[in-house]
């Protein structure tokens, strides 16, 4: 029955203590009358066991019979019939010998055997700090607060790349502004029951959402001459609150805040089904809350079709005309609401189609792609999967260790390590892309992802926040916070994933140098790429943090913009990631922000990214790092040079908006850097940086909470530009009397008439780099770098002249 058991067994497996010690437990408390040397040898016992019928049928000692007092001995009465009398032999030999049964070798039970007729143990990889899932099994199920009703239907979309260019929307000053008319003079096709608002609170969650039967939501046609649309959102990462029919072809449509708050409605991914082709329909969003948008400057939605799909494998696309993003009119006393219209044509009759802000990733899309690398005989040799934590709902967030083994221990704590996380908003799904693109390479055979891999330890964290994208949510966790406000936090249940992620950081740095730190994020008002980071005030490292998106722009000089580029410090912004890993230690933090909308640089001028290019943003990212890291310090001094031409221009041309003269006087690099950039409060800050809402009762409660000032502020500029000005105005003028006495000002009036050798301007882009063929360094040497002078041009290997010589043009 077991052909394999018939070869001779190796008489030196040695039996489990555990077994030893369960026997000696079971037999003090009666409950066991055997004898020890009954017992079989837990090596040999446990393949046979796991390989009988009984085991396969049953899957442990599951069964009730088991658990009586003779459930060892009738284990045992199953056991010898399945064996050979040689594997007799071996069990007799083995209870002769009474030093095997109480050996102190084997400490674990992490055994595991090759083959069956094998009998050489090997220690298998460390247990999951929680269990991630099986390469042989299923996915693990999302995890749904109990509050909100699913679908069963899987929704899967195909990757597609459009064959011409997705150019922005022309408005043409003639779009229709249509009247918001409501449910009073509209019909209401669509509308969620219970869901989850301000002044509730998250608090248990089950695969599959709210328990019963799922009703049926949208309306029941009336026979096949109704038109009307069949809406849907119940499904991973969906989000539409109500729509409202108010013409035959006309709908208004609301959308639902993030869970548990009353903000946030900027993501959009629904279903419509009982299309008709020749007809022109109309959406309107009535409930956006961002008074600026992309949708001005020519961004259009996109739309799935499903027959376009499975006919001729077309995917997402961008589609709609006469958008037009206004105000409501509708004043109902609170925060103003805006509008988002568009009209658009279905290509076919009876089809199923979705509209979406962008190209939606979801939690199971992350998971069939970390399955597929589980199952990769190659890639999992040096991408290591581990569950870093559970969220509030109980979904794994996971945690990728990438670097090729070393050949020795010192080999190995000399790498230094770089820290990438994404999707901490959950409706900027463009930084999944960003960072399945990274992924790709950094997996991939190429000789330069080789040789990354050699030299640094890769922490990635794919998805932080993935309770958030599986309900459809724009910017919170189930806590109803934005998490990267909280980094900050002590309030590890509340917040675990961003608590998880900052103490693995922490013990990253006990451990080794972080070179860099980069959160991938999306951006709802800005075109391009580009990178927010930490100025440092060290006369040492000075505008050292600006050379990796110096770097970057070169590399990717039609989606990266340095121009949009900012590296302030800003108050409300000292929760972020970038901030809080800066003063952990991390001089290279950024935060990656990705536009909703497309180019406006070079090649790509006025057209919509697709995920080839957000993808391709992730390869330029590692090729950036060996720029960065490269022993020639030829590029990384070019790039400081140009940096302190360009300060000196911005220098020059505020004082000329001040009205100021031009000849300054003294050290010019004394001028601290933050009062020469504007803030960033052009970006997607969040107001949701509280307390988590279960707990702002407990809050408000505490006795030594701070109270708020009863004395009147002091009266404010009319504008965030104006005290700006003003603030940078006065101090430079400050500076400049300071250092009146001061040398060097010939030198510096020389230095400001120079033309920098910069060119930023979408016309003459740096050319593009072409990647060698060889790898272009190796690991030794790097072995001179000193710890912790990661700010200095770091040392990885020279690249070919020609990249070289594509900096200095």
């Amino acid at each position: 029955m077991f052909p394999a058991l018939e070869t001779e067994l190796k008489p030196e497996t040695l039996p489990d203590p555990y077994e030893d010690f369960i026997h000696h437990h079971l037999q003090y408390y009666g409950y066991f009358k055997a004898q020890k040397s009954s017992l079989p040898n837990s090596g040999t016992h446990q393949r046979v066991w796991r390989n009988s019928p009984r085991y396969m049928l049953n899957g442990s000692f599951g069964e009730r019979d088991d658990f009586i007092s003779d459930s060892l001995e009738k284990e045992m009465l199953l056991w010898p019939t399945c064996l050979s009398s040689t594997g007799h032999a071996h069990i007799d030999a083995v209870n002769r010998d009474s030093l095997l049964l109480s050996s102190p070798l084997l400490r674990t039970r992490q055994l595991i055997f090759d083959e069956l007729d094998e009998a050489s143990p090997r220690l298998r990889e460390p247990r999951e700090l929680f269990s991630c899932f099986s390469s042989r099994g299923p996915l693990q199920a999302p995890r749904w607060p109990i509050e909100c009703e699913v679908i069963k239907e899987n929704i899967h979309h195909i990757e597609w790349v459009p064959h011409q260019p997705e150019y922005f929307y022309q408005p043409t000053g003639n779009e229709k502004v249509p009247e918001i008319v409501g449910e009073e003079q509209g019909t209401v096709v669509y509308q969620l029951d219970s869901v989850p608002t301000e002044g509730t609170y998250f608090t248990s969650s089950r695969i599959g959402g709210k328990r019963g039967t799922i009703k049926e939501l949208a309306v029941t046609l009336q026979g096949p001459d109704d038109n009307t649309l069949l809406f849907e959102s119940r499904f991973e990462s969906g989000n539409l609150q109500k729509a409202v029919r108010v013409g035959i072809y006309e709908y208004e449509l609301t959308l639902r805040t993030d869970l548990y708050t009353d903000k946030h409605t900027q993501w959009f991914y629904f279903r419509v089904q009982n299309t008709r082709k020749d007809a022109t329909y109309r959406f309107t969003i009535v409930n956006l809350l961002k008074p600026k948008s992309l949708y001005t400057v020519g961004m259009k939605p996109l739309m799935y079709s499903q027959l376009d799909a499975t006919i001729y494998n077309i995917g997402w696309r961008r589609e709609g005309r006469e958008i037009k993003y206004y105000k409501n009119n509708v004043d109902d006393g609170q925060q103003p609401l805006y509008c988002l219209t568009w009209t658009t044509q279905f290509p076919h009759d009876q089809d199923t189609c979705f509209f979406a802000h962008f190209y939606p990733y979801t939690y199971t899309d992350l998971q069939c792609y970390l399955l597929s690398v589980a199952n990769n005989p190659i890639q999992s040799q040096f991408c290591k999967l581990r569950a870093l934590c559970r969220s509030l709902a109980g979904n794994t967030v996971y945690l990728l260790t990438i670097t090729n083994p070393s050949r020795t221990p010192q080999e190995a704590a000399a790498k230094k390590a770089v820290v990438l996380s994404a999707r901490v908003h959950p409706g900027e799904s463009n930084s999944s892309w960003i960072m399945n693109g990274f992924l790709d390479f950094i997996l991939s055979n190429s000789p330069d992802a080789q040789l990354l891999r050699d030299i640094f330890v890769f922490k990635v964290i794919p998805m932080l926040n993935p309770d958030g994208v599986i309900v459809g949510n724009y910017r919170c966790s189930l806590a109803g916070r934005d998490l990267n406000r909280h980094y900050k936090t002590v309030l590890k249940d509340s917040f675990p994933c961003i608590w998880y992620t900052k103490n693995m950081i922490k013990r990253l740095l006990e451990e080794r140098e972080v070179l860099l730190y980069c959160d991938f994020h999306g951006h709802s008002r800005k075109n391009n790429i580009f990178l927010y980071g930490c100025h440092s005030n060290n006369r040492k490292h000075w505008l050292h943090e600006r050379v990796f998106p110096l770097m970057l722009s070169k590399n990717a000089p039609d989606k990266f913009s340095f121009d949009s580029c900012n590296f302030k410090v800003q108050k409300c912004k000292e929760g972020t990631g970038r901030v809080v890993m800066w003063r952990m230690g991390i001089i290279n933090s950024y935060t990656m922000e990705s536009t909703f909308g497309g180019s406006t640089l070079g090649s790509k001028r006025d057209t919509h990214f697709t995920i080839e290019d957000l993808k391709s943003l992730g390869y330029h990212v590692c090729d950036t790092l060996l720029d960065f890291c490269d022993p020639d310090q030829t590029k990384y001094t070019q790039c400081l040079q140009e940096l302190k031409e360009l300060l000196q221009q911005e220098i020059n041309k505020k004082l000329n908006n001040f009205g100021q003269d031009m000849d300054l006087e003294g050290n010019w690099s004394d001028i601290p850097l933050s009062d020469i950039e504007s803030s960033t409060s052009g970006s997607d800050s969040s107001l949701s940086d509280g307390p988590p809402i279960h707990l702002l009762n407990n809050v408000a409660d505490e006795p030594n909470q701070k109270t708020v000032l009863k004395n009147p502020k002091k009266k404010r500029l009319q504008t965030r530009k104006q005290r700006n000005e003003q603030y940078q105005k006065s101090y430079l003028m400050r500076e400049l009397k300071l250092t009146e006495n001061a040398p060097g000002r010939a030198r510096f009036v020389s230095t400001l008439q120079k033309q920098p050798t910069f060119l930023k301007s979408p016309e003459s882009p740096s050319p593009s780099v072409r990647r060698s063929e060889n790898p272009r360094l190796n690991e030794t040497q790097l072995s001179g770098r000193e710890k912790g002078t990661s700010l200095d041009p770091p040392l990885t290997s020279p690249k070919n002249k020609e990249r070289i010589q594509g900096f200095s043009t």
